[in-house]
């Protein structure tokens, strides 16, 4: 009966925790949506800058669709567990390096592939706790992404996915600590040192 309660207990907690974080997130409030607008904005622009400036010549792909929803989380929902630095870099290349592994395995059956990749990268960032929803596009866009993309093997999770991520994330680091009502990571030093470092900045 005390493990049922304790039970209960945890799952209303969370359940608490979760309602407050998405009655948050969706508040109207033109100064968030104005600091969410310009980190995705910055983000994905610098790396689609990179992409179609500096690596045509490499025939590199460095935009891939899950980054979109990646921006969704980190600079639209800064609070959620599954936006922090943990499970969106983990989740992302944990994703994407199981995503190649199953490719490598049965690259001429999709049907196999396909769920394979998604659910095995489910999985994993379950038990690793970097649950990442993005992660799971990023799994199968390298079982069903361009030749371009399946041509370059385990070399996906550095590039496009690594380089990526950490373009995102600093970005992140940077908006996400420039409004005061605002921070990114949750209670972190990292971002007690960021926001003195913008306060700094500023004030100059």
């Amino acid at each position: 009966m005390k493990r049922r309660s304790d039970l209960n207990k945890k799952i209303n907690r969370k359940a608490r925790i979760s309602k407050y974080v998405i009655y948050k997130e969706t508040l109207v409030d033109f100064r968030e949506q104005f600091w969410s607008f310009l980190g995705a904005f910055i983000g994905v622009l610098l790396i689609a800058l990179l992409q179609s400036y500096y690596l045509p010549q490499l025939e590199n792909v460095l935009l891939i669709g899950s980054f979109g929803a990646s921006s969704v989380l980190i600079y639209g929902a800064v609070e959620s567990p599954l936006a922090q630095p943990r499970n969106f870099i983990g989740g992302q290349l944990i994703s994407a390096f199981i995503g190649v592994s199953i490719y490598k395995l049965v690259p001429d059956l999709i049907w196999v592939a396909a769920p394979l990749a998604v659910s095995i990268s489910i999985v994993v960032m379950q038990m690793t706790k970097t649950l990442h929803p993005p992660g799971g596009a990023t799994a199968l866009i390298a079982v069903i992404g361009t030749e371009k993309i399946k041509s370059l093997g385990y070399f996906y999770v550095v590039s496009p996915v690594l380089m990526g991520t950490i373009i995102l994330f600093v970005t992140a680091l940077i908006f996400n600590n420039i409004s005061k009502h605002r921070k990114y990571p949750i209670n972190s030093r990292l971002t007690r040192s960021v926001k003195r470092k913008v306060l700094k900045l500023n004030r100059g």
